[in-house]
């Protein structure tokens, strides 16, 4: 008798003591949240680059397992300092977990959206190589704290360059989009050029008049006419559209198939 009302007053504390940690879990995950996806993977490239379910598996994880520890191993008939270690163990085990799951979305968050022509592309930090990177001016230099930029890309200089892109994109390689080398900022005559070939907003709409309402929105939050602004396809894992105004001025995304 003595020995089962022993039983479920540990349980009973170490069931709260969980539910504290999950508490202390889940205020952890939120601060990591907002980070992932208000600086790296921002709206909508956490839809278009895959983050959000990247991030959700580990924190999911880390939140569930850590507070079941704590349940298996917490007694109040531990020895204070046992007790400590033993608890201070799992949150060091959560912490390293929820270090390294953040460090693999840091690894694979969008860095830019280039403008290819006849679309945007979104190009992750595994598409292009490190050493490009440095090559490119301060100001389209992604650092660790910065959200994705928009750039354009320039022409080639002359044929040589333009088949060792060719081949090598026929080859599986890297195509400009993944170069670095090419990028330039996306502004002035560099933004205007996305318009040649862009369709008009209207006609998007037509096709999808569930956006109706979002392009609306979008439109009185940036002061414009959505009846004046144009859409270019946007390659990324879902079907997206970027909405230009008259200038080729990105205005924000729509969700739906541009081609």
């Amino acid at each position: 008798m003595m020995k089962s009302l022993a039983q479920s007053q540990r349980m009973a504390q170490a069931v709260r003591a969980s539910l504290l940690h999950v508490v202390c879990s889940l205020a952890v995950a939120l601060l990591a949240g907002a980070l992932v996806f208000g600086l790296w993977y921002p709206f909508p490239y956490s839809e278009m680059a895959g983050g959000r379910e990247l991030f959700l598996l580990i924190v999911g994880v880390d939140v569930v397992c850590g507070p079941l520890l704590t349940l298996v191993i917490y007694s109040p008939h531990k020895p204070r300092s046992e007790l400590v270690r033993d608890i201070g163990m799992v949150v060091l085990i959560q912490l390293v977990a929820l270090g390294y799951g953040l460090w693999t979305v840091i690894e694979a968050r969008p860095l830019f959206l280039v403008h290819e022509v006849d679309r945007f592309k979104v190009v992750a930090m595994p598409d292009i190589e490190r050493e490009a990177l440095a090559t490119l001016p301060v100001s389209l230099r992604p650092t660790l704290f910065s959200k994705p930029r928009v750039v354009a890309i320039r022409e080639p200089l002359d044929e040589q360059e333009r088949d060792k892109v060719l081949f090598a994109a026929l080859a599986g390689g890297r195509d400009y989009a993944e170069r670095p080398e090419f990028y330039l900022p996306y502004e002035g005559e560099s933004a205007r050029k996305t318009l040649i070939k862009a369709s008009p907003l209207t006609l998007f709409l037509e096709r999808y008049p569930d956006q109706v309402d979002a392009a609306k929105a979008m439109a009185l939050k940036r002061g414009g006419e959505e009846a004046q602004w144009f859409t270019l396809p946007v390659i990324a894992r879902q079907d997206w559209v970027a909405v230009l105004d008259e200038n080729g001025q990105l205005q924000g995304f729509l969700q739906g198939d541009g081609f």
